[in-house]
């Protein structure tokens, strides 16, 4: 059944730390940055705090979710904040039913951020 994003799989994306290498995964193939989208970071991903690496994660999460490039380039930096920045360090999983509920509670939000600077 497809969920809220067009998106019929029930993903699981996946990060860890090996030495020095961040590695994400979605049902266990590499995870595309999308740097066509837009280049936050081109020496790779980061999570647990609020900069450009966790930015080109959130992207790249969302435009694979999604599978809406647009919708995922409008909100990457509200589902930064909201989820990829609270990120434990060594390893985290993500289902595609987390990200649906951080984003329907981001779109849920949306009206009282409206005029918001």
């Amino acid at each position: 059944m497809p969920n809220s994003h067009g998106n019929e799989d029930k993903k699981q994306y996946q990060g860890r730390r090996e030495g020095y290498a961040v590695i994400v995964t979605v049902d266990g193939r590499r995870l595309n940055p999308r740097l066509d989208l837009w280049n936050h970071r081109p020496t790779g991903f980061e999570w647990g705090y609020g900069g450009s690496g966790p930015a080109q994660l959130a992207l790249a999460i969302l435009a694979d979710h999604c599978g809406n490039d647009k919708q995922a380039f409008d909100c990457h930096h509200r589902f930064k904040w909201a989820l990829i920045a609270e990120l434990p360090f060594r390893r985290w999983t993500l289902t595609s039913e987390e990200i649906d509920r951080v984003l329907h509670n981001l779109q849920e939000l949306e009206p009282l951020l409206e005029g918001v600077t």
